[in-house]
């Protein structure tokens, strides 16, 4: 299995296809694993990166403070790591935080961005009701049957949930393929915990889409409008009704969607540096 040495940990990662690279971000206790379709289809005509983030699946896991930086300095590794001068970088989630980070810190590393069901952080965030964060908090608390039932309410619509059993089904093994240990997953909420981009989201350059679910109870759709609202000519494209896992609930016009404007983009030259 591929791995490389970055920031003095060892991670995980799996490229394929051939082209300009794309660089895949994962979410809060998501793996590489999440993002299966994709990798299928944007490997068509894209280089496309994704990795276990630290604290997840087969990356390393260190028992020490986890920061939005040092998980930005994660990413940054794998582009180094792999010889990339620049990407373009698509974050779901807290993966989205940290594309946000790469973008306004290594402006040079960053193609184009695509903000998928993500937010700025801080007080000038949505937040969920209180009830959405005890229940994502207790993820790894409660058996795992009742873990699955809660992720999934949490992430996907209830009409989804009730009219494509076979798809959560499936989601529920990839996540499985590259689980967080309880660790991992309470040092990255604690990063989250921290992470506030408002006052500096004018100053992302690059071209940028924000994408999201008009339903999405974890991080409410509120946030992609203030994102595309605060970064200087963002495209804001919203998913009626679908949830923070639009990107496998809506998978056709997500994926058509961020092809589509990842085709009108072209790379940079310049190389990535830590």
């Amino acid at each position: 299995m591929p791995y490389l040495k970055a920031n003095d940990i060892s991670i995980y990662y799996e490229v394929r296809g051939d082209g300009e690279p794309l660089l895949l971000l994962m979410g809060l206790g998501g793996g590489s694993s999440m993002w299966w379709q994709q990798m299928a289809l944007f490997s068509r005509r894209y280089r496309v990166v994704a990795f276990d983030s630290r604290g997840v699946g087969r990356t390393d896991q260190p028992d020490a403070v986890y920061t939005m930086g040092m998980l930005v300095h994660d990413a940054l590794g794998v582009l180094n790591g792999l010889g990339m001068a620049a990407a373009h970088v698509y974050g779901l989630s807290m993966g989205g935080m940290i594309a946000q980070e790469l973008a306004l810190c290594y402006p040079n590393a960053v193609s184009s961005l695509v903000l998928g069901a993500t937010s700025c952080g801080g007080i000038h965030s949505a937040v969920p009701p209180q009830e959405t964060v005890s229940q994502l908090s207790n993820l790894l608390n409660i058996p795992p049957a009742e873990a699955a039932r809660v992720a999934a309410a949490l992430t996907f619509s209830h009409s989804f949930i009730e009219n494509h059993p076979d798809l959560i089904r499936e989601w529920l093994m990839k996540g499985a393929e590259s689980p967080p240990s309880l660790q991992g997953f309470k040092r990255q909420t604690k990063a989250i915990a921290s992470f506030d981009t408002y006052d500096r989201l004018p100053q992302i350059k690059v071209p940028t889409l924000v994408i999201a679910g008009t339903g999405d109870k974890l991080l409410p759709v509120e946030n992609s409008r203030i994102l595309a609202s605060r970064i200087p000519n963002a495209e804001l494209v919203l998913l009626e009704g679908a949830g923070h896992g639009y990107m496998w609930e809506a998978a056709d016009e997500a994926n058509r969607t961020v092809l589509d404007f990842l085709k009108r983009q072209r790379s940079q030259p310049s190389r990535a540096s830590a």
